[in-house]
């Protein structure tokens, strides 16, 4: 530590950022948000206003090179995520970075790689939210063999909130901000990946039912260049078979569930409402209570923090996973183009 307060930069201040990360960074003692840089300079001053931040940056690369900052917290969008983090990293801080990890699998192997060659310095991704709330049952559930020899897995997620086609043009529909990143397809692949081995061949087809939009910046219609329907076809390390059914233009489509199907039972979380419920010989679903003692909450700022101060190692979400999720993603990708089915890992390049 260089000073005895622990002094973070931010990198990117949107919704995540103001909701959980400045307020959570906030409630630990002897840590204060010293500077910040949007990314565009009226509001990087409204986020140092409204926050009562004392340094502002035009340019993320001048709040990377401040020495006064111990840690970075990097809320932009997935193609900064990886040149900041290098940048951080070689200017010796500490780096928390919002999900998803980067813009394709490549940066994501050289942010980790980048990391084990720092091992004194924190790398941590802002976890997956889904499921946190009862992983230990889940794992409790899986682990004392409630459903028997697990056999497949279904993942289900309809919803309507890109079903309006009057709907603008928003930066997740443009690849070059995005990357490889497709609906909510990596960061609930990373929950599952909790609970079963990594995926060693994918299958996939996608497709964008509302191909243009009409971008808010400029007027004008663009090509939506991210699909709004995505289906997978999976094989886990474990010999598991699972389907994934995602889509954005489902009205009504009864939202997003996991069902893991066993030898002799199965078993359900409701995603939406953080619910789980289990079927076994008598073939009726009942719910398992989540007890308090059993439920996990969002603890991302403290986590980072303490791994910082105790060398505590990272687990929600370290840089291996994330280049784990990160080349799922873009194996579908690679498997949407091709038609074929896709091995991992994939090659290195």
């Amino acid at each position: 530590m260089k000073h005895s307060r622990l002094r973070i930069g931010i990198i990117g201040a949107g919704e995540n950022t103001r909701k959980k990360h400045i307020p959570g960074l906030r409630a630990i003692p002897d840590v204060e948000i010293v500077a910040v840089c949007n990314r565009r300079p009226s509001s990087t001053m409204e986020v140092a206003q409204t926050y009562g931040i004392e340094r502002t940056y035009f340019d993320w690369h001048d709040l990377v090179a401040d020495t006064y900052i111990d840690a970075v917290v990097i809320g932009t969008w997935p193609y900064l995520h990886a040149p900041i983090t290098l940048a951080a990293l070689q200017a010796g801080k500490h780096v928390l970075t919002e999900a998803r990890m980067a813009s394709n699998a490549a940066e994501a192997r050289q942010m980790w790689q980048t990391s084990q060659q720092l091992p004194n310095l924190v790398c941590q991704i802002v976890p997956s939210p889904f499921g946190l709330k009862g992983d230990r049952v889940m794992r409790r559930l899986i682990d004392n063999d409630s459903i028997g020899e697990l056999r497949e897995l279904h993942l289900i997620g309809m919803t309507g909130a890109l079903a309006d086609p009057h709907a603008p043009f928003s930066w997740r529909q443009d690849a070059v901000l995005s990357g490889v990143n497709m609906l909510t397809l990596g960061i609930l692949h990373e929950t599952i990946s909790r609970w079963l081995p990594p995926a060693v061949r994918v299958l996939a087809q996608s497709h964008a039912f509302v191909p243009e939009r009409v971008d808010p910046e400029c007027g004008l219609l663009r090509r939506v260049e991210t699909p709004d329907s995505v289906q997978v076809l999976i094989i886990y390390e474990n010999g598991v078979h699972g389907v994934y059914h995602l889509s954005g233009v489902a009205p009504f489509g009864g939202g997003t569930t996991l069902t893991l199907f066993g030898s002799r039972g199965a078993l359900r979380y409701d995603f939406d409402h953080d619910r789980i419920y289990l079927c076994q010989a008598r073939g009726h679903w009942e719910e398992v209570p989540i007890e308090p003692h059993e439920a996990g909450q969002w603890n991302v700022e403290a986590d980072f923090i303490d791994s910082i101060r105790t060398g505590k190692p990272v687990t929600r979400t370290d840089f291996k996973t994330g280049v784990q999720y990160m080349e799922f993603t873009e194996a579908v990708l690679l498997s949407c183009e091709s038609g074929q089915m896709v091995e991992l890992p994939l090659p290195k390049e």
